[in-house]
């Protein structure tokens, strides 16, 4: 009778592969490379949140340039909005037609002036964090706290250039000082990660506005199009589907469905979408 072998098992030891280790029992969910998006809250975690603490003395808003927290050393920076960080801008231009098949040019309004919005940080900083981990990097922020985006100023006088430390993303065994595969808690606090997810989750519906939920929640719903491109349509959370006109997200706006309405009559009001049309049995 032969005897059984010994099963052999591969134990992940760098940080790359226990990264995309699954232990054994866990869905393919609890996977960091399986999140719903990284610009956005996922289902499981919202992961703008690792940015918001990662340079030393401040605190910036997980979705937008703005420095929201400061230490004292550096509390002339609340207010103010980070442009530019080792010479690479984190904001960039906002281009496109003012109307249907227009041509194309900065995308100005009264709040935005400037036409530019900041990269998500994702994009924007992963380079920084594998340069710099640990290290100061010259980071410039505008002269004057705005509630306004802005864009990066021509003349440097302008700018308030602060070097600050890099944290790194992840921790560091204390026995063996090599990197472990955990976030440092210096750059998420317990709940971090969570905080920002809708509960419940019809909030999302309401909250997000446009394109959140591009798989599963459309947004501008019984579309037709005219010769010249001019458009006209529902949007999707509309009470009324008549006179058919795009209502801006807007939680005030009692042509769309409120908050309370969602939490309590969601199965009534909620509608299928077949072809980007009502789905006439939706009830």
């Amino acid at each position: 009778m032969t005897e059984p072998q010994p099963i052999s098992s591969i134990q992940p030891t760098n940080l790359s592969a226990q990264l995309h280790y699954r232990a054994p029992g866990n869905p393919p969910s609890t996977l960091a490379a399986a999140a719903i998006s990284n610009a956005f809250p996922g289902l499981e975690f919202d992961f703008r949140n690792i940015w918001r603490r990662i340079f030393e003395g401040i605190e910036l808003h997980e979705a937008d340039n703005l420095v929201v927290r400061a230490d004292p050393e550096h509390q002339i920076l609340e207010g103010c909005r980070l442009l530019r960080v080792a010479g690479e801008a984190v904001v960039g231009d906002v281009t496109g037609p003012q109307l249907p098949r227009g041509e194309i040019g900065s995308l100005t309004s009264g709040a935005n002036p400037d036409g530019v919005t900041m990269l998500e940080w994702s994009n924007s900083l992963a380079k920084v964090l594998d340069d710099h981990a640990g290290r100061k990097v010259a980071c410039e922020f505008t002269m004057q706290p705005s509630d306004n985006p802005v864009g990066i100023p021509k003349d440097p006088a302008e700018l308030r250039s602060v070097d600050l430390v890099v944290r790194p993303l992840f921790a560091v065994s204390e026995a063996a000082q090599d990197r472990l595969a955990v976030i440092d808690e210096q750059l998420v606090q317990p709940g971090d990660l969570t905080r920002s997810l809708c509960s419940p989750w019809q909030n999302d519906y309401r909250e997000c506005a446009c394109y959140y939920w591009a798989a599963s929640r459309p947004d501008y719903v019984n579309v037709d199009v005219d010769e010249q491109g001019v458009s006209v349509g529902n949007h999707w959370l509309s009470v009324h589907r008549e006179p058919r006109e795009y209502v801006l997200d807007n939680g005030r706006d009692t042509r769309l469905l409120t908050y309370d309405t969602l939490f309590r009559e969601w199965q009534q009001h909620l509608r299928f979408i077949v072809g980007g049309r009502d789905y006439p049995d939706h009830r």
